[in-house]
């Protein structure tokens, strides 16, 4: 099996592609994906805007949630402390166990002795000043942790579904991995300073969309201004919260060896960005630079579709099979994030690794759809099969077996080179 790709750029002329090692051999055709971005947006040529555009904190990213493009991002893919942060994935975590039915809002939580002291009121952190030994409901736990950064109320959940921080920690990362986010690594249900907790802000964008998108119900919990518990009020400590720029969401986080950090999300004209930062110096940095991101995302960029829902995207080579191609599509509208005023150098590629044995089903996922935005990745969309390609004839088969091993001779010929 070979890696395939198509490559194609906006503005192009219109072309139907082929990926081939050896084209005299066998040529595997694929659609052009720059041949459909040219039909979607035939204008968008030139360079792009925002590579000029900076930020003073070391990691940091900016998405649009609905299509997932990115619009910015700075050592995006670097493991990093996430601090409070990682109280997202402790939250997440129970919405879904809600959503399954093995939680509910009412369920009662104690705050042991271990709670209480280390996470509690005696720590002198982020704490819902839950008293020792009492029981508190799911529901407040919930927004002690988004109001109050609770690590109390952390500690309660983690000693109740898991028995211990570094059980509920290795809870979280095989949920992680089970919603996508493959670099990041959690130790507790808190954030606090750990060896091996690792997160990387690509992955707290992500999972900032997902709770988004995933608990509707839930998430007006963020946007949530202040909270009582045990006669102590505290305030929501998001500083995009008071700053009229319709946020409302999602969480902060400090720690002397993490900075401080931020995932935050708003909406404007039906456009929801999210923004995460870390390694701030100081809370005021944290706040100025996010607003500065989210001001320049929602300035500077607007929606354009690029493939309507069903649309043929690429086609990938099939090995045996009755069809010697399978058309591929995404299944749902795809946009992509563009300057509103100025050029975007945009480019498409299909990857997948082929050619594909049949059978193939309808819908299983083939390859993936990459679009750039100069050097950085501004969206990518898994791709499926649009139709079933059952087992071909012996004949046909036993070609195209021939063709992989013409093209399996002259790769090693060209490797000998």
């Amino acid at each position: 099996m070979r890696r395939l790709r198509e490559e194609g750029r906006a503005g192009d002329t219109a072309r139907s592609g082929a990926a081939s090692l050896l084209v005299a051999a066998i040529a595997v055709a694929v659609i052009a994906a720059g041949c459909a971005v040219t039909r979607a947006a035939p204008s968008l040529t030139g360079g792009s805007k925002s590579d000029t555009f900076q930020t003073s904190v070391p990691n940091a990213i900016l998405i649009e949630a609905q299509s997932n493009s990115v619009l910015f991002e700075k050592n995006a893919d670097q493991p990093v402390e996430p601090a409070s942060l990682a109280k997202l994935m402790t939250l997440e975590y129970v919405f879904n166990e809600i959503k399954q039915g093995r939680l509910k809002l009412d369920d009662q939580f104690t705050i042991s002795e271990n709670a209480w002291r280390k996470g509690g009121a005696p720590s002198h952190g982020s704490t819902m000043f839950a008293a020792i030994h009492s029981q508190v409901s799911l529901g407040d736990l919930i927004q002690g942790i988004i109001v109050d950064s609770a690590n109390d109320a952390c500690m309660a959940i983690a000693e109740k579904l898991a028995g211990s921080e570094a059980a509920f920690g290795q809870m979280l990362t095989r949920r992680a991995r089970e919603i996508g986010l493959l670099h990041s690594t959690f130790t507790n249900s808190t954030g606090y300073s750990d060896p091996g907790l690792r997160v990387t802000v690509r992955d707290l964008a992500e999972l900032s969309r997902h709770i988004i998108q995933a608990y509707p119900q839930f998430y007006p919990y963020f946007a949530q201004r202040d909270f009582t518990w045990n006669n102590i009020h505290q305030e929501n400590r998001n500083p995009l919260l008071g700053m009229g720029i319709s946020a409302d969401g999602l969480k902060t986080g400090e720690t002397p060896e993490a900075g401080y950090g931020l995932a935050g999300s708003a909406v404007q004209d039906d456009e929801r960005l999210i923004v995460v930062l870390t390694g701030a110096k100081s809370d005021k940095e944290r706040a100025d630079e996010a607003r500065k991101i989210l001001d320049w995302g929602f300035h500077n960029f607007q929606s354009r579709v690029l493939f309507a829902a069903g649309q043929t995207i690429g086609a990938a080579k099939v090995f045996g099979g009755s069809k010697s191609y399978v058309p591929l599509v995404a299944g749902h509208v795809i946009r992509v994030m563009v300057p509103r005023d100025g050029d975007a150098d945009l480019s498409a590629r299909v990857d997948y690794v082929g050619p594909v044995p049949a059978p193939i089903s309808k819908d299983q996922v083939i390859g993936t759809l990459k679009v750039r935005r100069g050097d950085n990745l501004a969206l990518e969309v898994p791709l499926k099969a649009a139709e079933d390609v059952g087992k071909g004839s012996m004949s046909q088969r036993a070609m195209d077996g021939a063709a992989e091993l013409i093209i399996g001779l002259f790769q090693a010929g060209v490797s000998r080179l």
